[in-house]
């Protein structure tokens, strides 16, 4: 097993707590770790956890509903910069591969973790998940006005099912050139006219 290093000092320290969290559980899964292992790769004792969170379910509740909202966040950025509802999807598409490349340890947490939150605390990120989702609906109906809503969101989830692979099929560290077949890819499964990316 390699070692986890402290994130960088410029993180607050709730920030590294979760930051190292999300490489702990990405490797060993959320009952794979214990408080007392998240505070020594931290740099702290275990029970100095309960100084930044009450639990450790709550470092996990954290982390998912800040990459949710930061996906929502994001892509709302993207569509007020584009210029065009063609230059907001490749936005969103440029967005979620750097995502999607920079941060696999999340994604991993995601698809395994989901069901160690609270009901209330997976159906808020189910709820920014949803929203995110309704962004690339609307650029995708906004390029083709006869794509119905339900085409529209199968779409877009085919393309996350091909981003969010990355963990197990691309690293941006290990192949320069991973961004780039990823977002002709993600393109190409839209199904919408050539646009350049």
């Amino acid at each position: 097993m390699r070692e986890i290093r402290p994130p960088s000092e410029t993180l607050s320290r709730r920030e590294q707590i979760v930051a190292t969290a999300a490489t702990l559980f990405a490797e060993r899964g959320y009952h794979g770790v214990t408080i007392e292992e998240l505070g020594t790769a931290v740099g702290i004792s275990g029970p100095g956890i309960y100084k930044h969170f009450a639990s450790k379910q709550a470092v996990l509740a954290d982390m998912l509903i800040s990459i949710s909202s930061h996906l929502l966040a994001g892509g709302e950025r993207e569509i007020e910069r584009s210029a065009s509802p063609s230059d907001a999807l490749t936005r969103l598409i440029n967005f979620h591969t750097d995502f999607a490349l920079s941060r696999p340890e999340l994604i991993r947490v995601q698809e395994h973790d989901l069901a160690n939150l609270s009901m209330s605390e997976a159906r808020e990120v189910r709820r920014l998940q949803r929203a995110y989702v309704e962004l690339w609906v609307a650029i995708l109906q906004e390029i083709d006005a006869e794509l119905n809503p339900l085409e529209a969101r199968t779409r877009a989830h085919a393309v996350f099912g091909l981003l969010n692979s990355t963990p197990h099929s691309a690293r941006a560290n290990e192949s320069p050139l991973a961004g780039v077949v990823l977002r002709q890819m993600a393109r190409a499964a839209l199904a919408i006219g050539a646009i350049e990316l």
